[in-house]
């Protein structure tokens, strides 16, 4: 599992050689905090799209610049774990940057995801990508699952059990 998590340089040679090799590799980005099944269904489908997962998770630093002082729940070196223990994901790398555009150039993957109610064409680093010939794909949220709202409804003592609907056809 350690050896999932990379710096950008390593992860960069990584994705080289896999290219080189043919594969298609996937890169998706967020916080990750309170790993949900809304995340492991955005991972699952972004898999689907190629050979090699890349998440790129935001560090504390970029996450309480994003979603206040409160956040993050767990810290990056956990988050980073948890992500890394998923089978679907195969490598997991950090940035602190408001947004992984920067990642994005540098990694220069073949197929870009964004999972919730993004337009193709407002994912970050979209155009760039399309323009050397790699696509977009936007994967929707599934109803329901938030870390923000577990977050609220743990703090207002509720249970998050079966707080969402029913699962859907297509996420076993």
């Amino acid at each position: 599992m350690q050896g999932k998590v990379k710096g950008v340089e390593e992860l960069k040679e990584t994705v080289r050689q896999a290219q080189r090799e043919g594969r298609v590799v996937v890169f998706t980005n967020g916080c990750f905090d309170l790993l949900h099944r809304g995340h492991l269904h955005l991972l699952r489908e972004a898999k689907r799209l190629g050979d090699l997962l890349v998440v790129a998770l935001n560090t504390d630093l970029s996450v309480r610049r994003l979603k206040g002082p409160e956040r993050p729940i767990l810290p990056e070196t956990e988050r980073a774990e948890l992500i890394a223990a998923l089978e679907m994901v195969d490598y997991v790398t950090l940035f602190s940057e408001p947004d992984p555009h920067a990642l994005i150039k540098e990694l220069r993957p073949d197929v870009l995801v964004k999972g919730g109610d993004w337009s193709e064409d407002k994912v970050v680093g979209g155009d760039f990508v399309e323009g050397y010939g790699g696509k977009v794909a936007v994967i929707p949220y599934l109803e329901g699952y938030s870390t923000t709202r577990m977050i609220k409804k743990i703090c207002e003592g509720q249970s998050w059990q079966g707080s969402a609907p029913s699962a859907a056809k297509d996420d076993p």
